[in-house]
C-alpha cells in the first residue's frame, strides 16, 4: 500500500507553480506562510473577516489556533481544520486560505498547530486535536459560532487526526467535548489505514505499536458522525485503499459514510481546491461545503 506522506517542502512547489501561473509575483507574497504556501495565500484576502491569531488551547509552545469568522454570524457552524505533514512538519500559517473559504462560506473556523514527531509521538497530536475542538466549542459563542454545530476536517496526516480524535470515544471524552456536538468529519485524502512500519512515518508513532493499536479504521464508535471521505483521483502519495478500508470500518459501524473520489486532482491539488480561487482545478470545496450544510444545525 502506497503511502509516502505529505511533505510540504517536497510538494507544495506544485501549487507554488499555480499560483505564480496566476500572475502572482514574488512581491505579492504576504507574512503569512512562507514560499508557495504563502503564494497561495496571497490569492485571498481576509479582509472583511474577523481574524484572530495565535489562541493558545494548550501549554506547547505548538498548541495554538488562528479563528477566521465572518462578521455578524450568529449560530454558525463551527470548523476546524488540521494540516498535514507526516505528523513531522507544516504549519497553519500555510493554510489562511481555508481559513478564508471556509468563514466566507458563513462558518467560524480555527485552523490549528499540533505537537510533531519524532519528538511528540502518538497520540499526542490526537489529544491536541480534541484539546483544540474543546477550545472552539468553548469559545464559539465569542465568534459568533454554535457549541454543539462542530465540524472536523484535515488533510493527508491531518485528516487522520481529524477521524481518529471523532470515531475513537476516547479522545472526545478525556477533552470534555459532547460527542453529539460534533455533526460531522471531513478526511481529505487521509491514511487511515496503512502498516507505517514500513514508511518513514513510523517515527510518529510508539516504537513496537502496531496498525490495530493506532489505526483509526480499527476504532469506529457505532455513534460517530456521519463522515465524508474525499479521495484524489491522481493521489500517488496516500493510497486510495486507505479511504476503502476506512469507509468499509465506518459502515460496519452503522456510521453514516460517504466516499467521493475527485477527478484530476492530486495529493496537493485536492487541499489546493479548498482556496475560492482555485476551485477551478476541481470540486473540494464545493463537496465540504455541501457535507457541512446537509449536516449541521438548523
Amino acid at each position: 500500500m502506497l503511502v509516502r506522506l505529505f511533505s510540504p517542502r517536497r510538494l507544495w512547489p506544485g501549487l507554488g507553480l499555480l499560483a505564480l501561473g496566476l500572475g502572482l509575483s514574488a512581491c505579492a507574497v504576504r507574512s503569512t506562510g512562507d514560499g508557495a504556501q504563502g503564494l497561495l495565500n496571497a490569492l485571498v484576502s481576509t479582509r472583511g473577516l474577523e481574524v484572530t491569531r495565535d489562541e493558545r488551547y494548550g501549554p506547547d509552545p505548538r498548541n495554538v489556533l488562528d479563528v477566521y469568522a465572518p462578521p455578524g454570524v450568529q449560530n454558525a457552524p463551527v470548523v476546524l481544520f488540521i494540516h498535514g505533514g507526516s505528523w513531522q512538519e507544516g504549519d497553519k500559517a500555510g493554510y489562511e486560505f481555508v481559513g478564508e473559504s471556509l468563514a466566507r462560506a458563513g462558518y467560524v473556523t480555527g485552523v490549528m498547530n499540533y505537537r510533531l514527531a519524532p519528538q511528540h509521538r502518538y497520540p499526542a497530536y490526537i489529544q491536541d486535536a480534541a484539546a483544540a475542538l474543546r477550545w472552539m466549542r468553548d469559545h464559539a459563542g465569542k465568534f459568533g459560532g454554535n457549541p454543539d454545530n462542530l465540524f472536523v476536517t484535515g488533510h493527508s496526516a491531518g485528516a487522520f487526526n481529524a477521524v481518529e480524535t471523532v470515531v475513537n470515544e476516547r479522545w472526545l471524552r478525556e477533552a470534555g467535548v459532547p460527542t453529539s456536538a460534533v455533526r460531522g468529519v471531513v478526511g481529505i485524502a487521509g491514511p487511515y489505514s496503512y502498516d507505517f512500519r514500513s514508511f518513514q512515518s513510523r517515527v510518529a508513532f510508539p516504537e513496537g505499536s502496531t496498525p490495530d493499536e493506532v489505526m483509526p479504521d480499527r476504532h469506529v464508535r457505532p455513534d460517530a458522525p456521519p463522515h465524508l471521505l474525499l479521495v484524489a483521483e491522481n493521489d500517488t502519495t496516500v493510497h486510495p485503499q486507505n479511504a476503502l478500508n476506512m469507509e468499509a470500518a465506518l459502515r460496519r459501524a452503522g456510521v453514516p459514510v460517504t466516499r467521493t473520489v475527485l477527478p484530476r486532482l492530486n495529493h496537493i491539488t485536492v487541499v489546493g481546491a479548498l482556496a475560492r480561487p482555485l476551485t477551478f482545478l476541481g470540486g473540494t470545496r464545493q463537496a465540504v461545503l455541501d457535507f457541512i450544510e446537509n449536516h449541521r444545525l438548523r
